[in-house]
């Protein structure tokens, strides 16, 4: 059955596309299939004029570059066996070929850019807290240096004042880096807060 129809939207570099619905409506689904994750029954996405491939094994690596998907459950999203370092470590090395002391510094660049010490490239995903987990996640997308980022419920499990911060994080890496966000939620405060 179908869970999503009729759906086109067209997104300028530097803007913010708010997805709002109630839980189940298809939400996810859609950043999975725009995203790849998921093959889409029919339709077509495009980024900067060329078509993607509904299958994300058939996109080239510069094409998964360009679009990360940012989950809600950063619990779930980060391998509780890995030390941060490694985590982010991994799409240095497949995106850019960095190893060694570059992929060193640019970790803690990355952790610098989401607001977390240096020092916590050296802890397991368990001893931080969700939002920092959060901000680890984001951190593994911007490894990346996408132009588009999928945020789904990001900020749903976060309490409001980590919720804000987060916000205020992602605006300011939108005007530092150009970024666009796809910005899923339920909130229409949260998405009236960052949505253009």
């Amino acid at each position: 059955f179908k869970v999503l129809d009729n759906i086109n939207f067209q997104m300028e570099r530097g803007t913010n596309l708010g997805v709002i619905g109630e839980s189940g409506s298809g939400k996810s689904t859609l950043a999975r299939a725009v995203a790849g994750i998921l093959p889409r029954y029919k339709g077509d996405v495009f980024s900067q004029g060329e078509a993607r491939s509904p299958d994300l094994k058939d996109r080239s690596k510069d094409q998964l570059r360009r679009l990360q998907i940012v989950f809600q459950l950063a619990d779930t999203a980060l391998n509780p066996a890995q030390p941060i370092d490694s985590i982010l470590s991994r799409p240095l090395k497949f995106y850019h070929g960095m190893t060694g002391k570059a992929r060193e510094r640019r970790v803690i660049e990355l952790l610098d850019m989401v607001q977390l010490p240096a020092a916590m490239r050296h802890r397991l995903p368990g001893e931080l807290s969700g939002g920092q987990k959060q901000r680890v996640n984001f951190a593994r997308a911007l490894a990346a240096e996408p132009d588009l980022i999928l945020c789904d419920e990001i900020t749903s499990a976060l309490d409001t004042v980590v919720a804000a911060a987060m916000l205020d994080l992602l605006k300011d890496l939108q005007r530092d880096l150009g970024l666009s966000y796809m910005f899923i939620s339920h909130d229409l405060s949260t998405v009236e807060a960052i949505c253009d």
